[in-house]
């Protein structure tokens, strides 16, 4: 582990990962927390953690960023103690109002509610970190019978608020950069000892398009559609097999 972006979601995390990337760090994004360490992470909330935990967790990734990770910073950076930490920023309101309108468009997606009923995966891989999603950013998230994913606005502006302020204060103030997307490439790559690539910082999730970009790139999302199919057989097969049945025992019957 080389760099920690300890940034709330709705930071830059989704353009962090992208320049990471391009500046040649293997990152690990909500989705790899999410499906490839889900069942650390529900120990983690369930029991509890150790240094131990997070440097077998991430001994194999240069950089990690958003949640959960984001929310145990300090006890990665006790696992990587060389590593550089990042905190992404931007104004609390417009941070907050951000947050609310990728809640609202996240809960619009067909995809996302159907996961819920028809997912095995989603079951097993995101139900297991909702506890840490509340946690970390104030998320009350949907049930099976209330679609929309409800922002308590004021905890999370109080989450945010004390998160950044733990940051700032505890962070060794020589491998801390406090940065916002807005600064592009220059601050960034000087803290990295990088040389500045020859294009654009890239600007990610801008219109709450997350979901939708993931679905289609994360290969788990895909899975998970696959899943999505294979139960609607599964279950309209069933349900198909049950009118043959009940039809012939009336038929019989009469």
């Amino acid at each position: 582990m080389k760099v920690i972006v300890a940034g709330m979601s709705k930071t830059g995390t989704k353009s962090m990962k992208a320049a990471l990337t391009k500046l040649g760090y293997s990152v690990y994004d909500f989705p790899d927390h999410r499906f490839l360490l889900s069942e650390e992470y529900h120990r983690i909330a369930k029991i509890g953690w150790t240094t131990e935990d997070f440097r077998r967790m991430y001994e194999n990734v240069d950089a990690t960023v958003d949640i959960p990770a984001l929310y145990f910073w300090d006890e990665i950076h006790k696992a990587f103690p060389d590593a550089k930490i990042i905190l992404t920023t931007r104004d609390e309101d417009e941070w907050a109002s951000s947050l609310e309108r990728q809640c609202l468009k996240d809960s619009q997606i067909l995809s996302a509610r159907l996961w819920e009923f028809l997912s095995p995966t989603w079951v097993k891989c995101y139900k297991n970190l909702e506890l840490l999603e509340f946690l970390s950013l104030g998320i009350a998230p949907p049930s099976r019978f209330r679609r929309k994913t409800v922002l308590n606005k004021q905890l999370a502006k109080q989450i945010y608020r004390r998160h950044n302020a733990y940051v700032m204060h505890s962070a060794p103030k020589d491998k801390l950069l406090v940065f916002k997307c807005a600064d592009g490439w220059g601050p960034l790559c000087e803290f990295l000892g990088k040389p500045v690539p020859d294009e654009p910082f890239p600007l990610k999730n801008k219109n709450a398009e997350l979901l939708d970009c993931e679905i289609i790139d994360y290969p788990m999302f895909r899975y998970m559609n696959l899943e999505i199919m294979i139960s609607a057989i599964l279950l309209a097969s069933s349900a198909v097999l049950a009118g043959v049945v009940a039809y012939r025992y009336r038929y019989v019957c009469d």
